[in-house]
């Protein structure tokens, strides 16, 4: 005759159990650490919220690679179209600017300074300029549109009242290095 006694026991055993885990599934369900369905909700959308300002933040690193391949490439293209090869360029281009505008250079200094790590070479340019007021204008308006680069620090105007008008501009320029 079969053993019930023994059945007995196991089935009373794992009716213990499934009853302790009902318990504890109960106690975990209604305790603190878990909370109500709404404050379940509320972390669940606050959560949300969070991820959607992190996906905004890191949107614009999406594509970074063709990014910088880009920019490397317009950066190498300001670099040949806007800085000149040669000293003697930025002396035409100046040269050039001044007689579109009706102007007379009366005296240009240029100083080569310490190369940039960047590959250009910065030219301090000082100037002296005379010609009528209106002239000078236009002049410094051309070299703010000039195809070369030029970076306008400071400029002074002197005149009698009768007679040209003088600029003393300093400025500076950028050769491209290794060109």
């Amino acid at each position: 005759m079969p053993d019930f006694g023994n059945s007995r026991r196991k089935l009373k055993i794992a009716i213990g159990a499934m009853l302790a885990a009902d318990v504890v599934a109960v106690a975990v369900l209604f305790s603190p650490l878990v909370g109500s369905a709404d404050s379940r909700t509320l972390q669940l959308n606050l959560l949300r919220v969070e991820l959607q300002k992190k996906t905004r933040e890191v949107e614009p690193l999406r594509g970074m690679d063709k990014k910088i391949v880009l920019a490397k490439d317009q950066i190498g293209g300001f670099y040949k179209d806007r800085f000149a090869a040669k000293d003697s360029a930025l002396a035409n281009e100046l040269g050039k600017l001044a007689a579109e505008n009706g102007i007379r250079i009366q005296q240009a200094k240029y100083k080569e300074e310490e190369a940039e790590s960047s590959g250009v070479i910065p030219i301090a340019i000082e100037g002296s300029f005379s010609g009528d007021y209106l002239q000078l204008v236009r002049f410094i308006n051309a070299l703010e549109r000039s195809k070369l680069f030029f970076d306008v620090d400071s400029v002074d105007l002197a005149g009698e009242s009768a007679g040209p008008v003088k600029l003393e501009i300093t400025m500076h320029s950028y050769l491209r290095s290794g060109a």
